[in-house]
């Protein structure tokens, strides 16, 4: 019985001296918080400018003047305040045109200033709708004008062409494309009611 009380005693004021060790550890804790938010103009600076956030999986749409205009999904995206640039890994973008219809935009790797929302993608990129495809190296999107545009060489392909282009541009408001520089195609006769 004497022994059965002489645990229990240790084991008691063991556990009370881990009470006051957690305790000590909450106080020395909320010091120290205090001690970063007393000097917060500082610490703020340094989010502000320096932050590097990565994020997997994501979404996200861009509206304006309620109506939906682009959305992206992508593997991962890495934002960089101080550049204020938000790099994409294997992103998927749909663009939304005015007669309800989709562009489709998949490429390896893509970069959105996030103070304008213009675009720049790279890697195996692939533009396409309901009736055509193009491939290129690289695209870019000027947000403001909604135009998307190629300054590498493209290769679009449809049911009844193909054709191949230095440099090209695609007005997203118009539904326009316009290709530039040796422009080159093959039209297939059969099948030309599908440009009409």
């Amino acid at each position: 019985m004497y022994i059965k009380n002489g645990r229990s005693k240790k084991l008691k004021i063991f556990l009370i001296s881990i009470g006051f060790i957690i305790f000590g550890l909450v106080v020395a804790i909320f010091a120290g918080y205090k001690i970063i938010l007393d000097k917060h103009d500082n610490f703020a600076s340094f989010i502000h400018e320096d932050a590097d956030i990565s994020i997997g999986k994501v979404h996200q749409t861009f509206t304006r003047n309620g109506v939906t205009e682009w959305s992206i999904d992508a593997e991962s995206v890495r934002f960089v305040k101080k550049k204020e640039e938000a790099f994409f890994q294997d992103l998927y973008v749909t663009f939304f045109l005015k007669n309800n219809n989709k562009i489709y935009l998949k490429a390896d790797h893509g970069v959105l200033k996030t103070d304008s929302n213009d675009m720049e993608v790279s890697g195996d990129v692939v533009l396409k709708n309901d009736t055509c495809k193009l491939n290129t190296k690289e695209l870019y999107y000027n947000h403001k004008q909604r135009i998307i545009s190629s300054r590498v060489p493209v290769k679009i392909t449809g049911d009844s062409f193909d054709l191949t282009a230095d440099s090209m541009s695609y007005d997203l408001n118009t539904n326009k494309a316009v290709l530039d520089r040796r422009v080159e195609g093959v039209f297939d006769a059969v099948n030309d009611k599908a440009l009409n």
